[in-house]
């Protein structure tokens, strides 16, 4: 929990930096903490996201919490993560989240 704090604020000055190149962010992160399955990714993210530099704080956050809260759901179809959903999950992990918070 401690790494998720530390994580959250360097997010946040990350994105107090600027990051023009996430602006139109495709994940939805369904505006609800209180789930009982997942639903699939639309649209994977693009190449973008997984720079740094180009990280949006309002995303990132919306990822972390979302995945942090849900990832270990299913999917409420009953199928397996999409190459999308596999997309999202690695940039998640990619921000510093634990894997062991995903199915």
């Amino acid at each position: 929990m401690k790494k998720l704090v530390v994580l959250v604020f360097a997010l946040a000055a990350l994105g107090a930096c600027g990051s023009e190149g996430v602006a139109n962010a495709q994940f939805d992160d369904e505006q609800q903490s209180d789930i009982s399955c997942m639903k699939h990714q639309e649209q994977q993210p693009g190449e973008e996201y997984f720079d740094e530099g180009n990280w949006d704080t309002v995303v990132s956050l919306s990822i972390l919490r979302y995945y942090t809260t849900n990832g270990a759901k299913p999917y409420c179809d009953g199928e397996e993560a999409t190459a999308a959903d596999q997309a999202w999950r690695k940039l998640y992990v990619q921000m510093g989240a634990d894997q062991t918070n995903l199915r």
